[in-house]
């Protein structure tokens, strides 16, 4: 079965990204053409990047990064749930993202953003760091506006049209991660 991971992007006290990634577990767990599972960063305290070999050698040496990497190589794709700090992805998530390598290649990334813009431009700083890292990004995205889907900018009601985005990201998403299926196992066997 196709194993997507629910990366929540944000560790901040009262985020309201947490309420956002239960959100798409809920909804992505009622399908049944793939396996979700939520990945708070939280439960991965990774310090900024301290590994002493760049990661795209895949010699891990700290315990933190190799329960990372194993985690991560645990998916077939991504769906990033991110805020949007100074028109941008949260630290927290660009340094999860920065510690690994392999194990983000020939997968496939979709995104939820939330922020004033809806997080349309930490979305679009995804995309470039998911290029770099070779995960294929789906064009349909979940932009989710504080001022209209949050009740006093923190609690989250989402509008009834979001559930539609959702939806079509996911699709998407689902479509792509197995499309690049042949490409992952060839690279395993090689």
């Amino acid at each position: 079965m196709t194993k997507i991971g629910i990366i929540l992007g944000s560790t901040r006290p009262g985020r309201n990204g947490e309420a956002v990634a239960k959100w798409v577990l809920e909804n992505a767990a009622q399908r049944t053409d793939a396996e979700f599972e939520l990945v708070d960063l939280l439960d991965f305290p990774l310090p900024h990047l301290d590994e002493p070999v760049p990661p795209s050698m895949a010699q891990y040496s700290k315990p933190h990064t190799i329960a990372w990497a194993e985690k991560i190589a645990s998916f077939d794709g991504f769906v990033f749930v991110t805020p949007e700090y100074n028109h941008t992805t949260s630290g927290v998530l660009k340094n999860a993202l920065d510690y690994l390598f392999a194990e983000w290649n020939n997968k496939a990334a979709g995104f939820v953003g939330y922020g004033s813009v809806g997080g349309a431009r930490a979305i679009e700083n995804l995309r470039l760091i998911a290029g770099e890292l070779m995960m294929a990004d789906v064009r349909a995205a979940v932009t989710l506006s504080l001022a209209t889907d949050f009740v006093n900018w923190s609690q989250f009601t989402p509008g009834e049209h979001q559930l539609g985005a959702l939806t079509a990201m996911l699709d998407q998403l689902v479509g792509w991660t197995k499309a690049l299926e042949p490409v992952r196992n060839a690279v395993a066997v090689a």
